[in-house]
């Protein structure tokens, strides 16, 4: 196609210059075919095609033919040999070309340089032009792939960050659902077997606290998730200040609870306070399901730089495959750049450790 056309445009215009065809412009004519049949075969021989381009122009323009846009044949198989990136075809052929024009000009012929220089001019803008094209398509090239490759980042980064996102909601009310629930469970259990009315009503009274509590932790939860409550006072995020409370209604289970505080408190981050809560409710939730007739002890060790969440129990629990419960507890702690152990005691029981560093908190927004 582009032989062709390439062509029919040089034919049309040396037919224009010479006001119609004449016999006696038939190699003139031959030259032209010639060069474009050499574009037919650019793109499987490029070498040979510019040479042959390169030639054949040179030839026509030196010899006793009529004045015409030859040229175009040498200076599209040079444009497209050298923007395609094969610059040996480019080479090859240009210098094919410019060396039997410069033996026409300079050696058999009457020494013009002057047209032998302008010829140069015009194939060195032509190279010139090819080369630019060349590299302004690698630059959008490389411009499109940096453009995918940032968007792939983008969207690998979006889907981590809801991967974490959804991690963290599920912790949240697994955390906030495991403790309420399983104290009214316990509480039901309770109340099904007592035969007295005081002691049967005081356990419904639990699991009415129970239930009031655990739908306001998670309507405050969902609230903070939809953003639909902002109009409304949101109670204060649970923190190791309220462990008591936590105590408190752990202890209504059957559950004897003992809490000892060692250091002084620091002004702790909000997510590693949350984090420490949250770790101690839920392994007091676990004792509550599994440790059965039992006392547990709550340890809080306040240091300067971490703080220390300790559940142990005496109770029968043993080695069991990690649930969702230990392994919220063990995300919470690594996101928080801390460490997590959750094990059996030797002497009957289990054991839950957290140390979370105070500086946490930059890990958890990153």
């Amino acid at each position: 196609m582009l032989g062709a056309v390439v062509g029919v445009l040089v034919m049309a215009g040396t037919l224009f210059h010479t006001r119609g065809p004449h016999v006696g412009d038939i190699k003139a004519y031959a030259m032209i075919l010639v060069g474009a049949a050499a574009l037919t075969v650019l793109r499987r021989f490029p070498v040979l095609s510019v040479t042959v381009a390169g030639v054949s122009t040179a030839y026509y323009y030196i010899g006793p033919f009529p004045d015409g846009p030859e040229m175009i044949m040498f200076a599209v198989a040079s444009f497209l040999a050298a923007a395609t990136g094969r610059r040996l075809a480019a080479c090859v052929g240009t210098g094919a070309g410019l060396a039997v024009f410069a033996w026409a000009e300079l050696l058999a012929g009457p020494g013009r340089v002057g047209r032998f220089v302008s010829v140069l001019a015009w194939v060195l803008v032509v190279l010139c032009a090819g080369e630019l094209s060349r590299y302004h398509r690698a630059y959008l090239s490389e411009s499109r792939r940096r453009a995918d490759e940032a968007e792939r980042t983008r969207e690998e980064e979006f889907r981590r960050r809801a991967t974490e996102e959804r991690l963290r909601i599920a912790r949240e009310l697994h955390d906030v659902l495991a403790h309420k629930i399983s104290l009214i469970n316990v509480q039901a259990g309770a109340a099904l077997h007592r035969r007295e009315a005081d002691q049967a009503f005081a356990a419904l009274s639990a699991i009415k606290d129970a239930s009031k509590e655990t739908l306001r932790e998670l309507r405050t939860t969902l609230g903070v998730l939809r953003q639909v409550d902002e109009a409304q006072p949101l109670s204060p995020a649970p923190s190791l200040d309220h462990l008591g409370q936590l105590i408190a209604r752990t202890d209504e289970t059957g559950l004897r609870v003992r809490l000892t505080v060692s250091g002084d408190r620091p002004d702790l981050p909000a997510p590693v306070d949350l984090a420490a809560y949250r770790i101690v409710q839920e392994a007091l939730t676990n004792a509550v399901r599994h440790a059965g007739e039992a006392t547990a002890t709550v340890l809080v060790r306040y240091n300067a730089d971490h703080v220390v969440v300790e559940v142990c129990d005496d109770g029968r629990g043993a080695e069991a495959p990690e649930g969702n419960g230990i392994r919220g507890m063990r995300e919470r702690a690594a996101t928080l750049g801390g460490t997590f152990a959750a094990t059996t005691r030797p002497g009957g029981g289990f054991l839950v450790r957290a140390s979370l560093p105070l500086s946490g908190c930059a890990t958890e927004a990153m």
